[in-house]
């Protein structure tokens, strides 16, 4: 592992924190976001936006509260690698292969399992939290790693990208208090699937995804309260590099770069569009190849079934 004084490559860097903060901000240039969804339950809200750039695959925003959460255990609660497995059932393992004392940087690799026919999915994380103030702003991307030689099986993911923003908010109960916390999250890959299909997927299965994650998380704030020790990955969660509220007015200062629009909620996908033989052959494709680090096999062959439905009707 990374020691203080040992020389690694800079994977996850300001620039990173910059992206990061202009996203947030809605000033990355980008086009208009277009919501997708707004669902809700009993303690957690949800909204998602996806828009295309003009070269890479489909990108997604959304915005999750939690009710009764604070800020610093949801960080703690999304870098927590040993505690996913109790809640994501296709994290098969996970390995910290680098990390910084000092900047809280690791390299991770996740491995994630997928139906027998299909082979499961590699990935190489580099991740780093800046904080200012009580909010948390946490960089994920796919990086190299030599060290790590690529197999055949799992299929390695290379374009991963997904970073979020977590903060205090006022709870939706109207009290005044900010008793909420919002994950504002930012994510894109690419599985090698066609891109049309992976959005209807998306579509779809995400809330039935979604809503799963938040009987984990009470189960983590209960086993925190409990006074459960610190794993490691939650412990370099809480290593943060500190960042001054003036540094983030510079970053939304940005003159160069538009403002990004939200878009009216674009039409419901009809798939008319879609070859009929890519969607059937798209359930066994979607089945092997769909995976935003929050699909359960439940919710993967739940959208197949769907896809199966729309070719049934053309």
């Amino acid at each position: 592992m990374l020691q203080p004084n040992e020389q690694k490559p800079n994977f996850v860097n300001k620039e990173d924190l910059e992206h990061l903060c202009q996203l947030v901000e809605m000033k990355d240039g980008g086009p208009p976001w277009i919501q997708m969804m707004d669902r809700s339950a009993p303690n957690m809200s949800y909204k998602a936006w996806q828009r295309d750039p003009k070269h890479g695959p489909p990108q997604y925003r959304s915005s999750t509260i939690f009710e009764d959460a604070t800020p610093e255990l949801v960080r703690d609660f999304f870098w927590d690698d040993e505690f996913r497995s109790n809640w994501d059932d296709m994290l098969a393992s996970s390995t910290t292969i680098e990390e910084c004392p000092t900047t809280g940087t690791m390299i991770v690799q996740w491995i994630r399992k997928f139906p027998f026919f299909c082979k499961d999915r590699e990935y190489i994380i580099g991740r780093r939290i800046w904080e200012s103030g009580r909010s948390y702003y946490c960089v994920t991307k796919g990086v190299p790693c030599p060290s790590v030689p690529r197999r055949d099986t799992p299929r390695r993911v290379d374009l991963y990208y997904s970073s979020w923003c977590i903060r205090a908010v006022e709870s939706k109960r109207g009290n005044g208090q900010l008793t909420a916390c919002e994950v504002l999250l930012f994510h894109y890959e690419d599985m090698g699937i066609p891109w049309e299909l992976a959005k209807l997927g998306i579509r779809k299965g995400m809330w039935g995804a979604v809503k799963k994650i938040e009987p984990g998380f009470r189960a983590y704030q209960k086993a925190r309260a409990s006074g459960a020790p610190l794993s490691r990955p939650a412990f370099m969660a809480q290593i943060n590099s500190k960042i001054g509220p003036e540094y983030l007015r510079f970053l939304g200062d940005t003159e160069n770069l538009s403002e990004t629009q939200i878009a009216s909620t674009s039409d419901k996908p009809s798939g008319r569009n879609i070859p009929k033989l890519l969607i059937f052959g798209g359930a066994i494709i979607l089945a092997c190849s769909l995976d935003r680090g929050l699909l359960t096999k439940a919710v993967i062959f739940g959208v197949a079934r769907r896809f199966g439905n729309i070719g049934n009707r053309l």
